[in-house]
């Protein structure tokens, strides 16, 4: 058994290495073909029903325009009563034929149950389900005074998307249906303060491409890894050090810096137009993609460069932080971020 590890690990490199030679750019050419003609052949989902969950503010907020604009029926789901029932009227206005709001917190096991079970007494289908709902926190790990206060994260973001999937995943067969999962670049970026939130959106990612494998070809996967964009997580919500949900701004500024953050707009409008496409994978902003392969090539470069520029020792003020430092001598905040994230005001019930 040593000699045919010893074998593998010597020969499997410059194996890899020389099948990748010869197959790489053919496949390059196919899939950017399979690219142009699912750009053509894209799916029409006037009619179709869509429930998106965290859907009253952000991204899931304006997932909800965009696929209203396009006809769909829409089942909206969110704690907040208030503002969903707004987006539901919103929703309605841009051109939905049928909108139901469900109240309801995804992390419960059975209030993910009431979910589809909702959704399915009122519209008799499910085509797409978007698991969008998520928290997350902006404190070192160091600074966490009670850990087993930031088990909602996982809970939201990670079981909350698991629970619904799979009382919606019968529905959706019947329908060779969509889920889309909103992952993040924090799946793969180790930004700090965001270590626990970090985790559950590679714990996403991870599921759901195994999902992919299972479900195929009846029901379609789309993971979406966001960049920075206009929502309240930019806004600074999150969860800090005592574990109770708080806006910062300060500690916003020191995590982002002069990162540009997209408008939730232009983002919801190139996730829609990628599921309607059938992609498999979409960053968005794309330029992501870039620091993507920095972070596989030269892991030890991106890590330096959050050291120095946004990382503040515990204890240590954030206003410390080279990354805040430089976005507020410069103010590229009034550039780089929308208006709609200067204000900390954040719409609750």
């Amino acid at each position: 058994m040593e000699l045919i590890k010893s074998f593998l690990n010597l020969v499997s490199p410059p194996i890899t290495f020389v099948s990748l030679g010869f197959f790489l750019p053919p496949y390059v050419v196919l899939k950017y073909f399979l690219y142009l003609v699912r750009g053509i052949f894209t799916e029409d989902v006037a009619g179709k029903v869509v429930l998106i969950t965290g859907a009253s503010s952000g991204i899931g907020e304006h997932l909800a325009y965009q696929y209203a604009q396009r006809g769909a029926r829409l089942a909206l789901v969110d704690r907040r009563k208030s503002p969903l029932h707004e987006v539901a009227d919103i929703a309605r206005y841009y051109g939905s034929p049928d909108v139901i709001t469900i109240p309801a917190d995804v992390s419960k096991l059975q209030d993910s149950r009431r979910i589809i079970y909702d959704t399915i007494n009122h519209f008799g289908r499910l085509d797409h389900l978007v698991n969008n709902a998520g928290v997350a926190n902006m404190t070192l790990f160091e600074e966490m005074k009670d850990i087993t206060s930031f088990n909602q994260i996982m809970d939201t973001n990670y079981w909350g998307s698991v629970y619904t999937t799979q009382f919606a995943i019968p529905y959706l067969r019947n329908n060779r249906g969509k889920i889309i999962v909103l992952s993040s670049t924090a799946a793969w970026l180790p930004a700090p303060r965001m270590s626990i939130y970090n985790a559950t959106k590679a714990a996403l990612k991870s599921m759901f491409e195994t999902l992919r494998v299972e479900l195929a070809p009846d029901i379609g996967i789309t993971i979406v890894t966001p960049g920075f964009v206009e929502s309240e997580l930019t806004k600074g919500k999150a969860l800090y050090s005592h574990g109770a949900m708080e806006v910062h701004q300060d500690v916003r500024d020191a995590l982002i810096g002069a990162i540009p953050v997209e408008t939730v707009e232009a983002c919801a409008k190139a996730i829609v137009r990628s599921v309607c496409r059938g992609d498999r994978y979409l960053t968005e902003p794309s330029w992501y993609n870039s620091v993507y392969y920095l972070k596989v090539f030269c892991p030890e470069v991106l890590e330096w460069c959050y050291r120095i520029f946004m990382y503040t020792r515990p204890g240590s003020s954030v206003a410390e932080a080279p990354s805040k430092k430089l976005l507020d001598a410069t103010g590229a905040k009034n550039v780089m971020y929308p208006p709609s994230i200067h204000s900390a005001e954040i719409e609750d019930d």
